[in-house]
């Protein structure tokens, strides 16, 4: 069981009002709150370790160097991945997704071969394809999804897959309707028919024990400012033999091994995918956060998170013209839900009156807002410090936002 009491210490933002009102944070899925640890983490390193990492000799160079690769050996531990070099790490996993489109889609896609994705995706995993399809052709598939947000059957997920699908890229846990995808079932599909999977894990990463070598991806993506770190890091895990394959997405300084004005050599992995200036701080922090995480353990933070998931769906079907997306059972840490004809904006808005933090909109899924006839819902998104008398608050103030309409 987890001490909240304790753990609400480490988030000093929890303790803010809104409008007069205690804050209710329930907007987890679009970023979390960070832990003092992580802000402590980075702003030591910038007042005693600040310098340009790899690139210097004196003794500041070599100290954030020293702190930037063994965030990368947290991260590799935290994922399972088998070897350091398939480490990279990104702005987040919108950078992360379409690093491995532009590269992959390069060297490894012509013109009329396909890319499957789902119904649910992040609009990260449908725009970062339809660039590509813009610029050389290639033809972005959708696997549907079930009236309550599920994906459909293996023999249907089969049915998709063609001799000119070159990728299959999914989210793990879909970021409106919570659903947590059958990834092990769909890599295996796609292996036997020779094709890689990319997972986007942005909403996986920070609730529940991923392992990337147990799960067989071939690509894993995930963000930092989801996970109790800080923005503008994220990972891209991929197997090394897909890695070496690929041509660098950005050239620069740090991803090269020698440069002529006839041509350039680039440097080994992970650095090939690296160019510029790394966030070295942010990985500092990342990697205090994946600390965070670790002390608190992840089968309590599951636990915690699901208990609250489920409370929260059985006390919302307790409000009259409460209507819940996506599925009964198998979900994690999401519920969107709108209300009678409340318009989705007025209840956030309201509710954030109340001092209930929660999102609105279509979420960056249009297509599946489409899919569900809507233009958008309501979103409350659960991390380790919220608590069920939180819940309890939300379900007064949609009570009471409801009496008003």
């Amino acid at each position: 069981m987890l001490n909240i009491e304790k753990i609400r210490q480490d988030f000093p933002i929890l303790s803010r009002e809104v409008y007069g009102k205690p804050l209710i944070y329930l907007d987890n899925a679009a970023t979390t709150q960070k832990p003092l640890c992580v802000l402590d983490a980075m702003r030591d390193e910038y007042l005693n370790v600040n310098a340009n990492v790899h690139r210097g000799v004196h003794y500041l160079s070599q100290q954030a160097t020293d702190l930037h690769e063994a965030a990368r050996e947290k991260v590799r531990q935290f994922i399972n991945a088998k070897k350091i070099e398939e480490i990279v790490f990104t702005r987040g996993t919108t950078e992360a997704i379409n690093l491995v489109a532009s590269s992959f889609c390069e060297s490894q896609m012509q013109a009329g071969d396909e890319v499957l994705v789902t119904e649910m995706e992040h609009h990260s995993n449908i725009v970062s394809w339809q660039l590509q399809a813009q610029k050389r052709g290639i033809v972005v598939k959708h696997l549907p999804i079930t009236d309550d947000g599920r994906l459909v059957s293996r023999d249907t997920i089969a049915t998709y897959i063609t001799d000119r699908t070159k990728l299959v890229s999914v989210a793990h846990v879909s970021n409106v309707l919570g659903t947590i995808n059958p990834v092990e079932e769909i890599i295996k599909i796609a292996h036997e028919h020779g094709i890689p999977v990319l997972v986007d894990g942005a909403q996986s990463a920070p609730h529940f024990k991923v392992d990337v070598q147990a799960m067989d991806c071939d690509f894993f993506a995930f963000s930092g400012h989801k996970m109790y770190g800080p923005t503008g890091i994220g990972v891209l895990y991929g197997k090394e033999e897909w890695l070496e394959k690929l041509p660098p997405y950005q050239g620069g300084g740090e991803m090269i091994d020698k440069v002529t004005w006839e041509r350039t050599t680039f440097e080994r992995l992970p650095f090939k995918f690296e160019a510029g200036t790394p966030d070295y701080v942010a990985t500092h922090g990342l990697a205090t956060a994946i600390d965070y995480i670790n002390s608190v353990g992840f089968d309590a933070i599951q636990q915690h998170e699901q208990e609250l998931t489920r409370y929260c769906m059985e006390q919302l079907q307790t409000i009259d013209g409460m209507k819940i997306y996506g599925p009964a059972e198998g979900r994690d840490a999401v519920v969107s839900f709108n209300v009678g004809d409340i318009h989705h904006l007025d209840m956030g808005t309201l509710l954030d009156r109340l001092g209930i933090a929660v999102r609105t909109g279509h979420h960056c899924a249009q297509p599946l807002m489409d899919r569900l006839g809507i233009s958008g819902t309501v979103r409350a998104s659960f991390a380790l410090y919220n608590t069920k008398e939180e819940i309890d608050a939300l379900v007064a103030g949609i009570r009471r936002v409801s009496q008003m309409f």
